[in-house]
């Protein structure tokens, strides 16, 4: 099956600072894609060269077996929801749905009206006086409403309160059941990709530090106490007060160690601490 994303030594440059470097990676479909890393470590401008809004200065990548937004019916692929949530502030609800309508010839009307109507949307509130979680609702319903393969979130929550990013995230995992889309979500907030993602790709100093099945990387990463020495052939990915995160395909032997299951936060920052280290 052809995977939905799928980058060979992808480069983006702006002038003489890399955004990207050397990025190799493949993505099966039907998964939900957690993108996490600090700030600036290049999460924005993958997704945007996914989108099509900007190109590589090197190396190839392929959204959904083509060259992203290779053409308007490849664009009816993929719904993007970017990171401030853009909504047009004097046009109201209604307005949104019905500029969908015009603009994409695959848009389902009874699905956007009928997921408003969950969120308890006004359709005659202007765009420009809903609150942050209702913008968050009305542009994931617009990017859904035209039923892509593929919907992508650039850090869509991180402005949002506890409980109004409780809702988008449940709609988000409606949305994808309903759809049987694959998704990114670019986030700051692990918690929110452990309740949704499936898949993790961890992005630091514009290259990929890791990525794979969320549930394969838990199963061949463990957190060692140790008391003097490691186990032979484990890959350490970082050290701290006695503890030490490491990689191993296979059981870990008896010795000198305790081993502990490790939680996808330590994962995590046990890679963007040694890709800061390096």
């Amino acid at each position: 099956m052809t995977p939905v994303l799928r980058a060979d030594n992808l480069t983006k440059r702006y002038g003489k600072r890399a955004a990207l470097t050397g990025c190799t990676l493949s993505v099966p479909r039907g998964r939900v894609i957690g993108l996490v890393g600090p700030n600036g470590a290049g999460k924005s401008t993958l997704l945007q060269l996914a989108c099509g809004l900007i190109t590589p200065t090197a190396g190839t990548l392929t959204v959904l077996g083509s060259r992203p937004a290779a053409n308007a019916t490849h664009l009816a692929k993929v719904g993007f929801v970017a990171q401030d949530t853009p909504v047009y502030a004097s046009l109201t609800v209604a307005d949104h749905l019905r500029m969908g309508a015009r603009l994409n010839p695959s848009w389902d009307a009874d699905l956007a009206h009928r997921r408003l109507a969950e969120t308890g949307l006004d359709p005659t509130q202007k765009a420009g006086r809903l609150s942050g979680g209702q913008r968050a609702q009305l542009a994931m319903t617009v990017a859904a409403a035209k039923r892509p393969e593929l919907l992508i979130f650039d850090e869509p929550a991180a402005a949002l309160d506890p409980l109004a990013r409780k809702g988008f995230l449940q709609n988000l995992v409606a949305f994808i059941a309903e759809l049987g889309a694959s998704a990114v979500l670019s986030s700051h907030l692990l918690a929110d990709v452990e309740r949704v993602c499936d898949y993790l790709i961890v992005l630091c100093a514009s290259r990929i530090q890791l990525a794979g099945d969320v549930n394969h990387l838990l199963a061949t990463h463990h957190r060692l106490v140790t008391h003097g020495g490691l186990p032979p052939g484990v890959e350490v990915i970082s050290t701290e007060h006695g503890t030490a995160i490491v990689r191993a395909d296979g059981p870990l032997p008896a010795g000198p160690w305790r081993v502990e299951p490790i939680r996808l936060e330590e994962l995590v920052l046990g890679y963007l601490t040694r890709a800061a280290a390096r």
